[in-house]
């Protein structure tokens, strides 16, 4: 039987020459399968547009033109159908400057943001470096236990908790579509009935869509923005090419609005914020988001290929695991409560497995006795993973 073929280099030759956090945080005989960080190699057209940029020497600050944001309104056409005004695409740093550039132009000092744990670390701590407070309302997780065959479709916003957050003051939401570290796609209909719910109290959503170009062919992606004319009306979305063509460190992200509301927000941050857009990092997007499809495609395969690995074998290697595969990106979120590792599992398989995940805990409390897992890795790593982990148990 052939083997499928693979987008990614193999994580030895990845440990070996890249110097970025994810080979460098541990010593060399743990296997990084934390930080949201593919073991891939570029796609051809942002390689070469990156290459031309740094023989040209055109490494400057960035320019004031309208290539990207064209390139992203082309690409949430051809991919989602959502109609985008380059006028209301404006770039900075990364997805967390974002955030807390927009809420800075939302929230009053001490105004509370609703966040949906278990949910990226970082979340909380964008509010409180706007001058905001957090207010937690979980997600819902769905009921009985977890087939690694099923997706994380049944988990849910609870709405109702949103409300009641709103009663008790909060005029903000900090939304993750797609979840991270859930794979969650929200569906169009919960979208929806959040942006009725955030219109009916005069609120605010800040949709964090950095995970968006990384949907499997399961679910469907609705854009927050592109949901409902209330959602136009009171949202921003943010977004970058880091995720799906792993670009993280050349600092270049979106922030698009669909009202003269957003547009307000934007032009009331200071011209710095759009300034310290990294050059090349715009230069990767424009090739990412313009030329990048076609690798974009492969790429994909590849992951669903992993995900689909994780839900045959996990049972086998963790006998009591939780797991249900991501509708988008690389990032399993694993319950390990069965499991003899503590509130803290992650924590315990540095040592134990030589292994390297990121801590559950750190997702907020939904995420004790948690852990996720990067598989944007080689079959042969993933199962080197695996291999590891049932060993240790």
């Amino acid at each position: 039987m052939m083997r499928r073929m693979s987008v990614m280099v193999s994580l030895f030759d990845a440990h070996r020459s890249r110097t970025s956090e994810k080979y460098t945080a541990f010593p060399p005989d743990v296997l990084p399968m934390f930080v949201a960080e593919m073991d891939c190699m570029l796609a051809e057209p942002v390689r070469d547009a990156l290459v031309a940029a740094v023989t040209a020497g055109d490494t400057g600050y960035v320019g004031h033109g309208r290539a990207l944001p064209e390139a992203f309104v082309d690409f949430a056409s051809s991919r989602w159908g959502w109609a985008v005004d380059p006028d209301l695409v404006r770039t900075t740093t990364d997805v967390s400057v974002a955030a807390v550039e927009v809420l800075r132009r939302i929230i009053d000092p001490g105004g509370q943001v609703v966040i949906m744990p278990p949910v990226y670390p970082p979340f909380s701590e964008y509010v409180t470096e706007a001058g905001g407070s957090v207010t937690e309302v979980p997600l819902l997780a769905p009921d009985g236990p977890a087939d690694p065959f099923d997706t994380t479709a049944g988990w849910r916003m609870d709405l109702d908790g949103i409300r009641q957050a709103f009663a008790d003051g909060a005029r903000t939401v900090l939304l993750c579509n797609p979840h991270n570290p859930l794979g969650l796609v929200h569906d169009r209909e919960s979208l929806v009935a959040l942006a009725r719910l955030a219109a009916e109290w005069d609120a605010v959503v800040v949709s964090d869509e950095i995970h968006a170009p990384l949907v499997h062919a399961d679910a469907v992606f609705t854009p927050f923005l592109d949901s409902c004319p209330d959602a136009a009306a009171l949202g921003v979305a943010l977004t970058s090419a880091s995720k799906a063509w792993n670009l993280a460190g050349t600092k270049c992200a979106l922030m698009v609005g669909a009202s003269d509301r957003a547009r307000a927000w934007f032009d009331g941050m200071p011209t710095e914020v759009v300034e310290r857009t990294g050059i090349l990092g715009y230069t990767a997007s424009v090739a990412a988001f313009s030329e990048g499809g076609p690798w974009l495609a492969s790429l994909l395969a590849e992951l669903a290929a992993n995900r689909r690995i994780l839900a045959e074998e996990l049972g086998g290697a963790l006998p009591g695991a939780g797991y249900r595969q991501p509708q988008a990106s690389y990032l399993a979120w694993l319950d390990l409560r069965a499991m003899p590792w503590g509130d803290d599992p992650a924590l315990a398989l540095v040592d134990t497995a030589k292994v390297a995940l990121t801590n559950g805990r750190d997702f907020g409390r939904p995420g004790i006795g948690h852990a996720r897992l990067n598989f944007g890795c080689s079959e042969e790593t993933l199962r080197e993973g695996l291999g590891r982990l049932a060993a240790a148990r």
